[in-house]
């Protein structure tokens, strides 16, 4: 087996790994809140990430503390809604409306940041919209619009704004201090979202010790951070970008897969029909797009979990 093989074969290990984890917090959340949920999962992931760098202290700087939590602040709300629009949607269409966030990042960087876009870029975001009507509007109409499609959408974006700052900030702050101080702020707004989410009745904090919400937290901290993202830093070293985004594609692939598997969930003729289209786009603006930004979170908390661990971030940093 040549050395490209095993790389590429390693990258669509971590896209299953990712795809994976849509399913996986589908079944975590009927036995936690979303806020206890997300709240117990980074702080897991940052002791986790703490242990493995905490040498990184020696060079903290305040400058790094303000933007690791601005990057904080955007990471939690797209997992926020991402993870409250898996209570009411299927992990296969969560796995492919979050992947719609890989072309929201030129259009909004065209919208906000004043970029010009490709031509590939535009077709892609084209495509894409085309198969997200079909994915996620029922042939009824708009009226019967499903709230946990629109949260997800909602978390997309977010990620979306996430990626564009990720890809400012590592030029300018420690990549390792970024990624612990956003994955730290996470888990203490979840913290604190959980309280007053239950102080106001709006969630009241649940937690049972089940095995199935504990592979969840497992799943999602350790296996699609730590190790995902540590194989794909090895991996992407033996391979073409060109080769790693489109086995990046495969993410929302899995999550169809794996929920197929799992929890025996079948999309629609119409759903499988936006579904290809939006699988489409991702890939014409993944491959044709200007690389602008560092590629999409898990997801995607798990998306692509979807913070960008701190080894993939000094990746980055040492290409620009």
């Amino acid at each position: 087996m040549t050395r490209r093989l095993r790389a590429d074969l390693s990258l669509a290990l971590c896209s299953l790994l990712w795809g994976a984890t849509f399913v996986v917090v589908k079944n975590a959340l009927e036995h936690a809140s979303v806020f206890i949920f997300l709240a117990v999962r980074f702080t897991v992931a940052a002791v986790l990430m703490l242990a493995i760098s905490w040498r990184a202290f020696r060079r903290f700087q305040r400058e790094d503390l303000f933007a690791g939590l601005r990057l904080g602040g955007f990471m939690f709300l797209g997992y926020a809604f991402q993870t409250a629009g898996l209570q009411y949607t299927t992990p296969s269409k969560s796995g492919f409306v979050t992947g719609s966030s890989v072309v929201l990042v030129p259009l909004l960087l065209a919208i906000f940041w004043g970029r010009r876009l490709t031509r590939g870029a535009y077709a892609g975001a084209l495509v894409a919209v085309f198969g997200l009507y079909y994915l996620t509007i029922p042939a009824e109409g708009l009226a019967y619009l499903n709230r946990g499609d629109v949260l997800t959408f909602v978390a997309a974006g977010l990620y979306a704004v996430h990626i564009i700052l990720v890809g400012e900030y590592t030029r300018q702050h420690s990549a390792t201090m970024l990624s612990l101080v956003q994955v730290a702020a996470c888990a203490v707004m979840a913290w604190v979202m959980a309280g007053v989410a239950a102080a106001i009745r709006w969630q009241p904090a649940r937690f049972e010790w089940r095995w199935e919400l504990l592979l969840g937290i497992l799943i999602c901290a350790v296996f699609a951070t730590a190790v995902a993202f540590s194989i794909q830093l090895w991996a992407q070293r033996d391979t073409t970008p060109s080769h790693a985004a489109i086995l990046f594609t495969l993410e929302p692939v899995f999550a169809v897969i794996t929920s197929f598997l799992l929890i025996g969930e079948r999309l629609s003729k119409r759903s499988m029909v936006g579904a290809l289209f939006v699988l489409a786009g991702i890939l014409v603006a993944e491959m044709l797009g200007p690389p602008a930004a560092p590629e999409s979170p898990e997801p995607t908390f798990e998306g692509r979990v979807y913070f960008e661990p701190w080894w993939r971030l000094e990746k980055t940093k040492t290409e620009d």
